[in-house]
């Protein structure tokens, strides 16, 4: 007769399903995948990857990496949207843990297993560590260092670290299903900051959202500006979106990039329509951009590209939300 498994034991280790919405990531996705797979986790685990659209190599890697390992599982996504994939993919899974993860990003060995146990060390419905910025070439190194300052994204611990214990939102995240489910899942209706507006229904349902420095995910920035832009510029509309459908969300490290914006442009617009002292404003944010920097860049090449890479994260971001639409989200 066999053993029924009592999942409060503490030796149990419940089965982990590893959902991932993918499109265009032919550059990363073997790497990520292969990274899930050398997990050192005692439980059952399958990856599950919600394939969009892709104009790449993408859905040929994915079915060449379905056929190597049977814990590889690919869904169909036909919008190729983040929440549509994810809740597509979560419908498949089979376990009671999801761990969401991005075709981009790259986990260590014990990222799991580290999970599973900050999550019944804590009670919490949602575990997530720093997203550890790394790039491969010049450019992205010093994207990389950006978003790893709080000069670039602020202060939030995911970003810049921190210590461990309750907070807004994490990076990905590993979810007890079961609150995931009572949540309503991923509201598909955002494109972007899908991660953040569930984590607050989670924390609104009374659920602890944890941060765990201990959960370092390896991610890969964008590889020029004009992606940077567009990335930063769409994560300030959307940031806008979820202010406007939870009432009471907004931060102060929301509001700086677009009141950069309105100084600025009242800046330029006053130094040369009026007087030249009006430039002194704009002038003052590109001296402490410099300034700024000269202080984060591990090197000359990251301390050249710095200021024109604040500069597109801070304005992109700060454009994004001001002219973010009312009907962006109904």
């Amino acid at each position: 007769m066999e053993k029924k498994v009592d999942e409060r034991d503490a030796n149990f280790a419940p089965g982990v399903s590893v959902v991932l919405p993918i499109l265009n990531e032919e550059r990363f996705l073997a790497d990520a995948i292969s990274a899930i797979l050398a997990q050192k986790y005692a439980g059952k685990l399958e990856v599950i990857l919600a394939l969009g659209p892709s104009r790449d190599k993408t859905d040929e890697i994915a079915r060449e990496l379905a056929a190597k390992d049977a814990r590889v599982v690919l869904v169909a996504s036909p919008t190729g949207r983040t929440a549509a994939g994810l809740n597509l993919a979560i419908a498949k899974a089979q376990y009671s843990i999801i761990c969401r993860i991005d075709g981009h990003a790259q986990i260590s060995d014990t990222y799991i297993a580290q999970a599973v146990a900050t999550m019944r060390a804590t009670g919490a419905v949602n575990v997530g560590g720093v997203m550890a910025a790394e790039g491969q070439n010049s450019f992205e190194r010093a994207v990389a260092t950006a978003m790893r300052s709080p000069l670039g994204v602020g202060g939030a611990r995911f970003h810049v670290g921190g210590k461990a214990g309750p907070a807004d939102t994490v990076y990905l995240g590993v979810f007890d299903r079961a609150a995931f489910q009572a949540a309503g899942g991923y509201d598909e209706r955002f494109t972007r900051a899908q991660d953040w507006e569930l984590n607050f229904r989670l924390r609104q349902a009374g659920g602890v959202i944890w941060f765990d420095p201990a959960l370092v995910v390896t991610y890969r920035p964008r590889p020029n500006f004009k992606t940077l832009a567009k990335q930063y510029f769409e994560y300030g509309r959307w940031r806008r979106a979820v202010i406007r459908s939870h009432k009471g969300t907004v931060n102060y490290r929301y509001l700086a990039p677009p009141i950069a914006v309105v100084i600025s442009t009242l800046s330029l617009i006053a130094g040369l329509v009026v007087n030249p002292i009006g430039f002194i404003p704009v002038a003052l944010y590109v001296v402490g951009n410099i300034s700024g920097s000269l202080v984060i860049g591990k090197s000359w090449s990251e301390r050249i590209r710095l200021p024109a890479v604040l500069a597109t994260m801070h304005f992109s971001w700060g454009i994004g939300f001001l002219t973010s639409p009312k009907k962006l989200v109904e």
